[in-house]
Formats: C-alpha cells, sequence, structure tokens
C-alpha cells in the first residue's frame, strides 16, 4: 500500500485540492526500496494509463534520481484542481494505491506558474 507523505506539512494535498486554479501541475515524488523499484513502476504505470483517460488531463512524465537514486519525481499537468480532485479522490484510485510495494513513499504537491521577470512566464 502506498504511503503519502505531505510534501508541505502545512497545506498537504488534502487541503490543496479544495483550490479553485486552472490549470495546475501535480509534483509528485516517490521513494522506494530498491529491490521494490520494478512493482512501484508497475504500479504508477497503471495509475497513469488510468489518470490518461479522465477529464482534464493534459501529460505526465516520470524522472528518476540519477547514480542508483531510488527517488522518483512524477510531473503532471491537469486543466484544473477540480479535474485533478476528481480523478484523485475517485473510488478506483483510491483502490490502485494498495498495488504498490509497502515501501513506497509519495508526497503529491500540487503547484500553478508564476512570473519571474526576464525568466519565467506566468499563466
Amino acid at each position: 500500500m502506498l504511503q503519502l507523505k505531505p510534501l508541505d506539512e502545512y497545506v498537504p494535498i488534502f487541503q490543496q485540492i479544495s483550490a479553485d486554479v486552472s490549470p495546475v501541475v501535480l509534483l509528485n515524488v516517490f521513494q522506494a526500496a530498491a529491490e521494490d523499484i520494478p512493482a512501484l513502476l508497475k504500479a504508477w504505470e497503471a495509475d497513469a494509463n488510468w489518470m490518461k483517460q479522465q477529464p482534464g488531463y493534459i501529460s505526465t512524465q516520470l524522472h528518476q534520481g540519477i547514480a542508483g537514486s531510488t527517488v522518483f519525481m512524477n510531473y503532471a499537468v491537469w486543466e484544473s484542481v477540480a479535474h485533478f480532485r476528481a480523478a484523485f479522490t475517485h473510488p478506483e484510485f483510491k483502490e490502485s494505491l494498495a498495488h504498490y510495494p509497502s515501501s513506497a513513499v509519495a508526497s503529491p504537491h500540487l503547484f500553478t506558474r508564476i512570473t519571474v521577470p526576464n525568466l519565467c512566464v506566468g499563466p
């Protein structure tokens, strides 16, 4: 079963999903024991394929830490928090968390783009 650990202990994902923001980026950092990486990837792939079919889903990309790291980062783009919330709280998705290895920990967090002059283009 996937364990959820807040990336921001003051504003966890369950508080964020009540916001009204569009578009939104999910950053989800995963960690698992080295021997559980194949099971983590299999469970993540199944979840990503399910999410891909949900309204408001735009894209996702999984990254792995280098040099033998057991840390993964998923970057997913959604049309809105409302769309993400509907998928994230869907009973079918919640049930899928049982397919992750017991050593797996995820820290999901939602972000929006900001503007920094001459560097970053905002919404």
